[in-house]
């Protein structure tokens, strides 16, 4: 008969003294890191550097438990803040991620020590709940039937974007989930339309789902890299005559090139003239919604079948945080079916009926609701709305700043807070103009106080700032400005 230990390293490590002692060293360090508004980008460490100095922190006995040694974890919390992008940073202009709302920080940091995996209510009540409250919140936005939509929660975007296709592809082929593609014969070929700019983690469904990419099918976008409504139908005519079967069409509500909105209300039509799926990749600007002055970009939005939105970037919430919404709820347990008696109860019951194994991926979920959940109970829509309309209103001042420069081309305007250019003094020629935008994007990045990303925009380098902290001011973008000019003249 086993005894529970009575002493050593095992009792330590679960002490809850000492949880409130490393608790407390770690808030220091953080709200230090959380006060330092200094202009710093990235400092990129040497691989092989850091790996021998994460293995200098790490215990050598191994036989038993290791004591407790304080200096220790210090050092590694301490590592870990000055190693990450510094996305509190006014330098921070590079990702869609964004620094988070504090308070989502200490509910993310309760749920990891509750550790209540959200899959099935009887192990997270709480977040079942809430996850059923902030779809009918959001719903609010959205414009689905109440009674009629729902809403499950992923870890993150491209698995929102597979777990969509896999519906609607299950919708279009029934007998595929039993019996694979073969069970279609050489005739039908299943393909997806796309915009020529989507997010990458569709072509890899694609992939994973026995598409294929070369049956993707990339529809032409207009000046402002929109899908071009005028363009779609001749596409899908073309597909149809090589032999394609298109049985959805993805749009997308910010795309992470440029920031772009398809046109969904159009699209909308479309998809409904030729029977198809409508699912619309939202992850970047579905956060718009709940912006009274933006909510426009996206209309059509109630008119889609399901709609990808993440809320680790525009709602400020640590990673990951997607919400997956179908218009019709039937459809939501098309992606999936299975039958395992260990986590799904073969006699439904009003517990059961709130639990989302059956709706998504993953047995074991992260209560990533909770976060969005308590910044929405204790602050209102306001606090999302106010910072998403700054960082777009800071984005068109960027706009404006570059048009004034002589040595900058801007190459798109900016719908939400996305923005690409290109520095081009007049002695790069064009023949130099990508290669010249990647160097000045690695350097900028070298020098350390600020962090931007690059993107091919018809087919050529540009520069890609993305305005996710409301600590950045135009002044700070004059900054970037000139920071850029001196990486392009240190070559």
């Amino acid at each position: 008969m086993a005894e529970s230990p009575q002493s050593g390293m095992l009792i330590e490590a679960f002490d809850v003294q000492l949880f409130r002692e490393n608790t407390e060293s770690a808030l220091a360090k953080l709200e230090k890191h959380l006060a330092d508004l200094s202009v710093r980008g990235l400092e990129l460490a040497d691989p092989e550097q850091l790996t021998r100095a994460a293995r200098a922190l790490m215990t050598t006995e191994h036989d038993r438990p290791a004591a407790f040694d304080e200096a220790r974890l210090s050092e590694i919390i301490d590592l870990y803040i000055r190693t990450g992008i510094q996305v509190h940073s006014p330098g921070y202009m590079g990702r869609q991620f964004s620094g988070v709302v504090p308070l989502s920080g200490v509910v993310d940091f309760v749920s990891s020590v509750v550790n209540q995996p959200s899959s099935f209510y009887e192990a997270g009540q709480l977040p079942n709940v809430a996850e059923r409250i902030m779809a009918d919140e959001l719903n609010g936005f959205i414009g689905f039937r109440p009674g009629t939509f729902t809403m499950v929660t992923t870890s993150g975007g491209s698995l929102a974007n597979l777990t969509a296709l896999l519906a609607a592809r299950n919708r279009a082929f029934p007998g595929v989930w039993s019996h694979g593609t073969s069970d279609l014969g050489a005739v039908v070929r299943p393909a997806v339309a796309v915009g020529a700019d989507v997010h990458y983690s569709v072509a890899r469904a694609a992939g994973i789902l026995g598409i294929g990419e070369d049956r993707v099918v990339r529809l032409p976008l207009d000046a402002a890299r929109r899908i071009d409504v005028a363009r779609v139908r001749p596409a899908l005519d073309e597909a149809e005559r090589r032999g394609l079967t298109v049985f959805c069409l993805v749009a997308s509500a910010g795309t992470t090139s440029v920031g772009a909105f398809d046109p969904l209300d159009e699209l909308a039509a479309v998809a409904r003239e030729r029977g198809l799926w409508l699912h619309v990749d939202g992850a970047h600007g579905a956060s718009l919604l709940v912006s009274d002055a933006l909510r426009h970009k996206l209309r059509g939005i109630d008119q889609v079948d399901s709609l990808a939105w993440d809320a680790h970037k525009m709602m400020f919430v640590p990673a990951p945080c997607t919400l997956l919404f179908y218009r019709d709820r039937e459809h939501s347990l098309g992606a999936f079916r299975q039958t395992a008696s260990y986590v799904f109860d073969e006699q439904p019951s009003m517990y059961t009926e709130l639990d989302s194994g059956a709706k998504n991926f993953e047995c074991t979920k992260r209560p990533m609701i909770m976060t969005l959940w308590v910044l929405w109970a204790m602050y209102g829509k306001a606090l999302f709305a106010e910072k998403i309309e700054y960082l777009c209103r800071l984005t068109q001042d960027a706009h404006a700043i570059l048009e004034e420069q002589t040595d900058f081309e801007t190459l798109h305007r900016p719908e939400a807070n996305i923005i690409c250019f290109r520095y081009r003094p007049d002695w790069i020629g064009d023949a130099e103009l990508a290669e010249f935008q990647v160097d000045i994007r690695n350097r900028v990045k070298q020098r350390g106080l600020f962090f931007i990303s690059k993107v091919d925009v018809d087919g050529v380098a540009a520069l890609r700032v993305v305005m996710m902290n409301h600590q950045v001011t135009t002044d700070h973008f004059h900054l970037l400005l000139d920071e850029i000019r001196k990486a392009g003249q240190a070559q």
